[in-house]
């Protein structure tokens, strides 16, 4: 019996040129490199330049995706990006992004699940494939979180930086068992108890401000190694699957420890643990397109690889998405 699958068939990043080293942030925060690589793994984020928004970086990184993918931009009919950064209030950065690659047709909307975003973005697309109402979508996750940091609070505004990745989903034809390309299976979770551990105290309608992040992070540690489990045990049950099918294992790039811990937690060998904090931080919902670029780039990831993404983020939301590329 066949299925309609939802195939990656391209991916593409973009990273602003600012570099901020942690030697450079102890000059105006009271850190160290040390403590941030000891307690983080992050060496360097990249932060966006003074009138570079959201939907910039979004758009560089969907035209990389679009030429990677080898389609013109005008076959794309649905566009999803995740960020908790948009431009404006309203209206929707993934529409700013439509108008920029000229396409004047289909839906475009965003999704906000903060580190999540691109997980429960990809998610989506793959409903509307799999539905059969659209045939190709541009899902995108892109941040610009150096605009909501607190620099006077040095436990979070170390942790995060700016960026964008970008995947063309297409739909096609599968058997309808394991051995497809495409994504096989996704599962979203959420739970709004935890809020105020991981928020941004600041909106239209309670401050009218865009506010700050803030975060509980011995708490926020805790919950993201434990949560992550069952969205992606229902994964390996759903396909029949487990960790040692996996090729490549690429999850939210928020903490090292967090990564190492939940790797090991899932079984999941180091080698084929996608990590990229090091030199991007936390980019919220553009940090698993990032990384998952980074990785298709390099030769790590290649057709027919069987790949895992997982994220937590605000909310608290948390999900998985199981493909084969």
């Amino acid at each position: 019996m066949s299925v309609t699958r939802s195939v990656i068939v391209g991916s593409g990043s973009y990273l602003p040129k600012k570099i901020v080293t942690n030697e450079d942030l102890a000059k105006f925060v009271d850190t160290s490199d040390e403590w941030i690589r000891q307690r983080t793994g992050i060496e360097q984020r990249h932060f966006a330049a003074e009138g570079e928004f959201t939907s910039e970086l979004g758009y560089k990184a969907a035209l990389e995706a679009i030429k990677s993918a080898g389609i013109d931009a005008q076959e794309i009919d649905l566009i999803i990006c995740g960020t908790a950064t948009p431009d404006n209030t309203f209206p929707a950065t993934s529409v700013a992004i439509q108008n920029m690659l000229g396409i004047h047709h289909g839906a475009a909307f965003d999704l906000q699940a903060v580190c999540s975003g691109f997980v429960f973005a990809l998610s989506t697309a793959d409903m509307y494939l799999r539905c059969g109402k659209a045939k190709t979508a541009l899902v995108i996750g892109a941040e610009t979180f150096s605009r909501i940091l607190d620099f006077e609070d040095r436990t979070t505004c170390v942790l995060f930086g700016d960026g964008a990745g970008a995947v063309v989903l297409r739909a096609e034809e599968g058997t309808g068992d394991i051995t497809d390309r495409g994504i096989l299976t996704s599962h979203l979770r959420s739970d709004g108890k935890h809020k105020d551990k991981l928020f941004v105290d600041g909106g239209p309608s309670s401050t009218q401000t865009t506010g700050h992040l803030r975060m509980e992070g011995k708490e926020v540690f805790k919950h993201a190694v434990g949560m992550i489990t069952d969205v992606i045990v229902d994964a390996f049950n759903e396909t029949g699957l487990n960790a040692d099918d996996l090729d490549w294992f690429v999850p939210h790039q928020a903490n090292k420890r967090i990564i190492d811990a939940s790797a090991k937690k899932l079984n999941i060998a180091p080698e084929k643990v996608v990590m990229t904090v090091n030199l991007h931080g936390n980019t919220s919902a553009a940090s698993i397109p990032l990384a998952l670029d980074t990785a298709v780039k390099d030769g790590r990831i290649k057709k027919g690889d069987l790949v895992l993404f997982e994220a937590m983020g605000g909310g608290f939301t948390w999900g998985s998405v199981l493909l084969r590329w």
